[in-house]
């Protein structure tokens, strides 16, 4: 709950327990926000109930309005709109006669948001390379240099493509495993884009990471008992010009069940007012968007847990930060004060920038 100041020293609907989820997803972009064009598309589509699967999904930019349909069960898409606020529904059809839909209020303004870049979009990331897990402890909650996973002070494991639970057999159990530290923190980083990148994006020649300005961060996390945990952390970084740009996001469990935004400048948590309850033993679906805006700050736009949305409509500063470049997300897990060793699984975390 403490540690998105540790960021800057890297460098770097509830659901039940079933085997797939049923219904439209739609990652990018973003209930309730506001958006160039043409504007960044992406969903996927599950029917787990017909056994031939997903034949088409599509896109209504008003009733009766079929702008685009791509065969199979995703799409990704760039879709050229006017300005102007949308009810937008993202729809998908079976091969059994059924179909599903998600809705999304969507305003685009060309001119006062920045045009989106060709994007990039990770799927599965909690099933791929490139996480490095880190102790912090406190009582200034930075990387402890001598802890490893099965230390004393502060131990953790991630595992990789867990059955159960699991919604497609590709869930990571990130576990917090005890230790003789009060209040320790585990925090698990990925560098997406640029120097490190674990996805072949190093971006040599600096074009792509400043382009970037919309990101979203989807999620499924199942956990068995949320009192278990102090926070869960999910953040969204990104450093170019010798600058930093932290969207940290803690759901403060212990303390009043509330989402707290990360202030850049003031290095604390601030309380956002929106509840975060999430359900134990059950898969919760977790989407952050945010972006960097056409004059350089961030904005912390908006949070959906289990399909509500809340818009938080934040906006902070960037801190210095030289030498510094690509972009990276994090995963942490907070210990309570009794130290109470707990699993969290990922499943499905997809991450889009644009």
């Amino acid at each position: 709950m403490k540690t998105a100041n540790v960021l800057i020293r890297l460098c770097v609907c509830a659901m039940l327990s079933l085997p797939a989820f049923a219904g439209v997803y739609v990652t990018s972009p973003a209930s309730v926000s506001t958006s160039g064009s043409p504007v960044h598309f992406v969903a996927t589509a599950a029917s787990p109930a017909c056994p031939k699967g997903v034949a088409a999904m599509g896109i209504y930019t008003a009733p009766g309005v079929l702008s685009y349909v791509v065969n199979g069960s995703s799409l990704n898409t760039n879709l050229p709109m006017n300005n102007g606020t949308y009810n937008v529904v993202v729809q998908e059809w079976d091969n059994c006669g059924w179909s599903a839909k998600s809705p999304l209020t969507l305003t685009v303004d060309s001119t006062s948001t920045p045009p989106p870049s060709s994007g990039k979009t990770f799927s599965n990331l909690q099933a791929g390379g490139g996480w490095t897990g880190y102790a912090l402890l406190p009582p200034g909650f930075g990387i402890c240099p001598n802890c490893t996973p099965t230390g004393s002070q502060a131990s953790w494991s991630w595992s990789q493509n867990v059955s159960s639970p699991s919604m497609d057999g590709m869930s990571t159990q990130a576990a917090f495993n005890g230790g003789s530290t009060l209040w320790a923190d585990i925090l698990w980083n990925n560098h997406l884009i640029g120097d490190f990148s674990s996805q072949g994006l190093p971006d040599f020649q600096k074009t792509l990471v400043p382009s970037l300005h919309n990101f979203t961060y989807d999620v499924y996390f199942w956990v068995g008992n949320v009192n278990d945990s102090q926070a869960l952390e999910f953040d969204i970084n990104q450093f170019f010009g010798g600058k930093s740009y932290i969207w940290g996001h803690e759901c403060r469990i212990v303390g009043g069940h509330e989402w707290d935004t990360w202030s850049n400048p003031g290095g604390y948590w601030v309380p956002s007012g929106v509840p975060c309850n999430p359900i134990s033993n059950a898969w919760n679906h977790l989407t952050l968007n945010v972006q960097r805006t056409a004059d350089g700050n961030l904005l912390f736009n908006t949070i959906t847990l289990n399909g509500s949305t809340a818009t938080i409509n934040r906006t902070d500063t960037p801190t210095s930060q030289p030498g510094w470049y690509g972009v990276t997300i994090n995963y942490q897990m907070d210990s309570d004060r009794n130290q109470t060793a707990y699993p969290v699984y990922l499943d499905k975390l997809t991450f889009t920038a644009q």
